[in-house]
């Protein structure tokens, strides 16, 4: 039978990091844009079976002034910047109104890469926004009419309750959208890759603009 560790700090350090056959990167040869570069790491990650390699940690400022996050759906990235959807009266709808800048974190661990994104957020416009809520399915349509996300909840069949009689009305109205919902752009002003070695001299390259109509400038950092 093993033994039980003392403390969870020594269970913790005696975890494995890092254990698979980690990617390669070599900073010098990256493209002169990181949406090229963001792309190959996504695509290799989905390749490589890594599970909801397109989930990202969307990290925002809370009404309190501290920080917030939670765990979206990366929805596109183009030169524009990285798409994700929310209900506009969610949590992180409302913060996004009063503070519209946000960070992404995509970690791809089979890979052993991390990719850091920061900027200013734009909302799409309606339309764009009805769209992307249509092609969702039913369930996830009716689940957005509730607009109740984050509230206390008083019980389950209260839920189930409202959820049929939303999930009834997408049927009955297949065009049927929610206006709160929107899609929005993070407009990236600084992109980091970040890859790991097992000697933890870990290769990082971040790519900085001080506007989208400015040129991407790389540097490279210490691990």
């Amino acid at each position: 039978m093993n033994e039980q560790p003392t403390s969870v700090r020594e269970w913790l350090r005696g975890l494995e990091v890092f254990a698979g056959p980690l990617a390669e990167f070599d900073p010098a040869g990256a493209p002169a844009d990181p949406v090229e570069l963001f792309l190959d790491w996504l695509r290799e990650a989905v390749a490589a079976g890594v599970p909801d390699a397109h989930a990202m940690t969307l990290s925002t400022v809370g009404e309190d002034g501290g920080p917030d996050a939670r765990v979206l759906i990366l929805k596109n990235v183009d030169g524009d910047g990285w798409q994700f959807a929310a209900h506009a009266g969610s949590p992180k709808g409302r913060q996004l109104a009063d503070r519209p800048r946000a960070a992404l974190t995509f970690y791809w661990p089979r890979l052993g890469r991390q990719v850091r994104v920061r900027g200013a957020v734009e909302p799409a416009s309606p339309e764009q926004s009805a769209a992307d809520l249509l092609a969702r399915a039913p369930s996830a349509r009716a689940e957005v009419l509730l607009g109740r996300q984050s509230e206390p909840l008083e019980s389950p069949e209260e839920r189930d309750r409202v959820f049929r009689t939303a999930l009834a009305r997408i049927e009955a109205e297949p065009e049927l959208v929610s206006p709160e919902w929107t899609l929005y752009t993070l407009v990236p002003g600084r992109v980091e890759f970040w890859q790991a070695d097992k000697g933890r001299l870990h290769h990082r390259l971040r790519y900085e603009r001080p506007d989208r109509d400015t040129a991407w400038q790389r540097h490279r950092l210490w691990p």
